[in-house]
């Protein structure tokens, strides 16, 4: 069976108000784009609203896939973060893995100590329950020790503890190209290669 076969199709995308907010509209680029992913579900939390707004001049939580991929998507489906009832709140849903990018210390908490208090919180806890592929590209810096006990408590129940660290070897001419590099990283890791990916070769290097 080819890696293709056994690729990931259903993901959800979540996003919170943690800065970073080209890595999102990156990240949600790459799955429109990648024809291996049937169906994609999206849910920014409240706080990432401003944060797009803050960085990326998006405003408002109507058409919000529209205004990120600059088209209208049959891929992609917004659900809001309240909507504590969705599919992806149940184990019986069959997802394939769930990203949150970026992850917040807030919602890492939630995630880390089980709160389910909104979709994200919930449908992360699904993903761990079922022992299905669950990455938190978490962004903060420095880290306190609640952080870093809350991403140990992650871990350890099954999460990817994935920080958003952009590579420099491939120098990036913009944080844009930054951000695309950083995605594919984080799609290669769960199983879906992206074609332009930058991958480093020493030997030429040294030759």
């Amino acid at each position: 069976m080819s890696p293709a076969d056994t690729a990931p199709r259903n993901l959800t995308l979540a996003i919170t108000g943690a800065s970073g907010a080209v890595f999102a509209r990156e990240m949600l680029l790459a799955l429109e784009q990648d024809t291996r992913v049937e169906h994609v579900n999206f849910v920014p939390s409240e706080h990432s609203l401003r944060v797009l707004a803050e960085e990326l001049r998006i405003s408002g939580r109507n058409g919000l896939v529209e205004k990120l991929l600059g088209a209208a998507s049959t891929k992609v489906q917004q659900i809001a973060v309240e909507d504590i009832g969705a599919s992806i709140a149940s184990g019986s849903y069959p997802s394939d893995g769930m990203i949150v990018l970026p992850c917040s210390m807030g919602t890492l908490a939630g995630i880390a100590n089980g709160m389910a208090g909104n979709l994200i919180e919930r449908a992360t806890d699904v993903c761990l329950k079922e022992r299905r592929p669950l990455v938190l590209c978490i962004r903060e810096t420095p880290f306190n020790r609640i952080h870093l006990r809350n991403m140990q408590l992650a871990a350890e129940a099954g999460a990817t503890i994935y920080p958003v660290i952009p590579t420099f070897y491939n120098q990036p001419v913009d944080s844009t190209e930054m951000a695309r590099q950083f995605v594919y990283r984080v799609l290669a890791h769960l199983g879906l290669p992206q074609p332009n990916a930058y991958r480093w070769k020493a030997d030429e290097l040294s030759s």
